[in-house]
């Protein structure tokens, strides 16, 4: 099909001989075959294929857009694959810049996240690291202290060291949780948008690599990078200043005591984890 029959064709459909689907199809199906012609994706069919898919639902406001001022049909749709292809290609480039952040940000989670060593069997049988000496409300206040990273079986298993019911202890914790349920909202929020700030991070530095040195993109995608940086710096500041242990107070409430009972229970852990240490 040459040039001409391009220009034929539009003048079919505006003499009613063609239907503005039909006309999409046929331009469609010409450009198929102009990949060498227009050098967009040279040596690679599938490539332009993928493209002009793209660009096809595009075609409609195209058609209705043309006005004969002087230019054919075919240099008019010349003109809308070659600005098209540029957003195309940004796009493109985009959604790789994107795929890439989110796999290199994956990566690290999974080493971040990686299976421990294999320790030899012997090391495996650990039980509840506390002292014989310490007394059992002793290590209920350790165990609600800690809530947040109590486990079913940690639980149990101090239940069990104290003599106290395993099912009054978890009510203990559960009341602890709702009492402290804004702060852990709070460190599950921060940690969901640390993490898109790091994707940001990603997405900036490679934007600036992926840039000529000393242009205007390269350094403003350098400032971008630079305050992305400096932000996810604080944000994870604050993420290790969100405590979500218990305070002493909330201890003593939830189980009806003074505070400074819990006070010199836990001051006396600490006073025993000190001494052994310098006894160590």
């Amino acid at each position: 099909m040459g040039e001409a029959r391009l220009s034929d064709l539009h003048q079919q459909y505006v003499d009613g001989g063609l239907s503005k689907k039909e006309l999409e199809g046929k331009i469609f199906q010409w450009l198929l075959q102009k990949n060498e012609h227009y050098n967009i994706f040279p040596g690679n069919q599938d490539r332009w294929e993928e493209y002009l898919s793209w660009l096809y639902p595009r075609l409609s406001r195209a058609v209705d857009l043309y006005r004969d001022l002087g230019s054919s049909f075919e240099a008019y749709i010349g003109g809308v694959v070659n600005c098209t292809s540029r957003e195309y290609r940004c796009r493109e480039a985009d959604h790789y810049l994107t795929e890439y952040v989110c796999w290199r940000a994956k990566a690290e989670e999974m080493m971040a996240l990686e299976s421990e060593c294999d320790y030899p069997e012997e090391q495996k049988n650990i039980t509840f690291p506390v002292s014989d000496d310490l007394n059992p409300r002793q290590l209920l206040f350790l165990l609600l202290k800690s809530y947040y990273y109590a486990t079913d079986e940690l639980i149990k298993q101090v239940s069990e060291k104290i003599g106290m019911d395993t099912g009054a202890v978890k009510d203990l914790i559960k009341e602890i949780k709702r009492r402290r349920f804004g702060k852990e909202l709070e460190f599950m929020d921060l940690s969901e948008r640390l993490q898109c700030q790091h994707y940001r991070c990603l997405a900036y530095e490679k934007r600036m690599y992926s840039a000529q040195p000393g242009t205007e993109y390269h350094e403003k995608m350098k400032e971008r990078f630079d305050r992305a940086r400096t932000r996810f710096r604080k944000m994870r500041i604050r993420l290790g200043n969100i405590r979500l242990t218990a305070s002493n107070r909330i201890i003593a409430e939830v189980m009806g005591i003074p505070k400074g009972t819990v006070d010199s229970g836990l001051s006396a852990i600490k006073n025993q984890i000190l001494t052994s240490c310098k006894a160590g």
